[in-house]
């Protein structure tokens, strides 16, 4: 089922640790050396920068071609046949994935995923357009539509099992967003609905993850697993429903008035558990990416509690919640740091790993590319309607004529 064969993807994840301990200083040169000849892999890949440029690239080549024949084959042709014809190109650019990886063997490269993308893109393009032609797509409980965003979630699941490619999982959860509008109007039933596939999801990985815990896929369901925390809890939390969470982009924003109040004070009640117990499910199984979850999670409740309760908001909340921030910020760094050799219960605040400051050195070059002003300041010119006045002596008793 996956494309590519463990023995390569562990030698990747042994040549990755191997980077992290050499560029900690615990491996020498020569034991680097040594240790690395033992995990070479055929597989190709490519720095971060690179790989997003390859991706756009090829996203890019992918919609101009497709454009291009619809412009000189089909352009007086029926909605119906062009979304058949969206949908062979999906199963060409899915089987353009397939060759990039199995004959070229990429892998992270940019190139297979947007291909593997453009295939997702393509079919539900397709299906609205061969099956769907007749009805704009919109979520109406008496529609077959839902069969689109259903189609797409599967797909993006495959992708993510047979790719291993992480934010394939975050596109499933997108399109399962869409699903309850096809199926009921009650936007109490469509929260729980989204809970409940998120719920379903997450006990399926953490029954999973346990067989691969020392293992290469291990890092992929804690991603799957984070995702999922946080997706159960946007759907709970009524107050981030005017981003329009639930795939109304088209009309206007819900309000919490649309729910009834036994169910709008559940949720709230629920958005203050949830945060502990995804911390507590992260600690125990010492998970940064379920920690970094729990945090988020804890702060958004925070921040929405006030609306919830109906309280007045103030200018200085941010200001308090940076400082309560802050604090217990430094009240984790030194209860940790005063343990036996700065350690308590396995944590440390000690950095072990130099993979933390390859992603922030990554994200400051990115930051300076994308930064619309040079920081260095422009050299100034000098303006010819200033005159100065003349002085009578110059430095070292010169005079003026010097």
């Amino acid at each position: 089922m996956r494309a590519y064969t463990a023995s390569s993807e562990e030698a990747l994840r042994a040549r990755d640790l191997l980077k992290d301990w050499a560029g900690e200083g615990f491996l020498t040169e020569a034991q680097y050396q040594r240790m690395e000849q033992e995990t070479v892999c055929d597989l190709r890949r490519t720095n971060i920068f690179l790989r997003l440029l390859l991706f756009l690239f090829t996203l890019i080549i992918v919609g101009a071609a497709v454009a291009l024949f619809f412009v000189l084959f089909l352009s007086q042709t029926a909605t119906q046949t062009n979304g058949i014809f969206l949908l062979f190109f999906a199963a060409i650019s899915y089987l353009s994935a397939e060759l990039a990886v199995s004959q070229a063997r990429l892998y992270r490269y940019g190139i297979e995923e947007a291909l593997a993308a453009c295939s997702v893109g393509l079919l539900c393009a397709g299906m609205q357009g061969a099956f769907f032609s007749g009805h704009p797509y919109s979520p109406a409980p008496d529609g077959a539509g839902f069969l689109v965003p259903a189609a797409g979630a599967i797909v993006s699941l495959w992708i993510w099992r047979r790719f291993g490619i992480s934010y394939a999982s975050l596109a499933a959860m997108i399109f399962v967003v869409w699903l309850p509008g096809f199926w009921t109007a009650s936007h109490s039933a469509q929260h729980v609905i989204v809970a409940a596939f998120y719920a379903v999801g997450l006990f399926t990985v953490a029954a999973v993850r346990p067989r691969h815990r020392l293992t290469y896929l291990n890092n992929e369901y804690a991603i799957a697993e984070a995702l999922l925390w946080l997706g159960i809890y946007l759907a709970i939390n009524l107050q981030l429903s005017p981003v329009n969470l639930f795939g109304q982009w088209w009309g206007n924003p819900r309000t919490t008035s649309e729910f009834s109040r036994p169910f709008y004070w559940l949720t709230w009640v629920l958005i203050w558990c949830l945060p502990p117990l995804v911390l507590g499910r992260g600690l125990r199984r010492k998970d940064r990416f379920v920690i970094g979850v729990g945090a988020i999670v804890a702060i958004l409740t925070l921040v929405t509690n006030k609306a919830y309760l109906g309280w007045q908001r103030h200018t200085w909340d941010p200001m308090l919640l940076g400082a309560l921030l802050i604090g217990v910020a430094l009240f984790l760094r030194r209860w940790l740091a005063g343990g036996p050799g700065e350690i308590r219960h396995g944590f440390t605040a000690q950095r072990l790993s130099g993979r933390d400051k390859h992603w922030m050195n990554a994200g400051a070059a990115a930051f300076g590319l994308l930064s619309p002003h040079p920081i260095t300041p422009s050299p100034q010119t000098g303006s010819p309607d200033v005159h100065f006045g003349g002085g009578d002596s110059g430095g070292g008793g010169a005079s003026s004529d010097y």
